[in-house]
């Protein structure tokens, strides 16, 4: 999966079944697990002391936010295939960068949606400041970001390749 804007979101089928999937359990299965959790938890009594009853709520709220999340991003999906790399950073590329230059520092990852982190890669989004500093930097290429700290870190583009997943 992989943005090319800040409103399209490339999936391809797997990802997007896979989500899809995903939202309809937590819209229905998950959601009356949820509700009957809290019902049995309210008749305990008391619920300013209940923990059965406060634990219930805040999953269902993480349910729900999970929920909206994943109705936003599906309804601005777009199933198939990124377009190809051509040695320009963009979103659904893996990337190779070395650190201030030296080419012993080196990371890889993956420029995408988090929703699609990879499980071999690093994942970083277009909009995180190291995905928006090395956005349209080409192979051979120094970019800077801003690190936590307000300071501004330089990376020079090794590779840039399309992720295949």
């Amino acid at each position: 999966m992989t943005q090319t804007s800040e409103s399209v979101t490339w999936l391809t089928q797997a990802a997007y079944d896979q989500l899809k999937t995903e939202l309809e359990y937590l819209s229905g299965p998950a959601r009356s697990e949820i509700t009957v959790k809290i019902a049995a938890a309210r008749e305990e009594g008391d619920l300013r002391e209940n923990g059965g009853y406060h634990a219930a709520k805040e999953e269902q709220g993480k349910q729900e936010l999970r929920i909206r999340q994943l109705t936003q991003l599906l309804e601005k999906a777009k199933v198939g295939t990124a377009p190809a790399s051509d040695g320009v950073v963009a979103p659904g590329t893996l990337v190779k960068i070395a650190f201030d230059g030296d080419e012993d520092d080196t990371m890889e990852f993956l420029l995408a949606s988090r929703e699609y982190a990879s499980s071999d890669f690093e994942t970083y989004s277009p909009q995180s400041p190291l995905g928006s500093g090395v956005m349209d930097k080409k192979i051979g290429e120094d970019a800077q970001y801003e690190l936590p700290n307000g300071k501004l870190a330089s990376v020079k583009i090794l590779d840039v390749k399309p992720f295949t997943g």
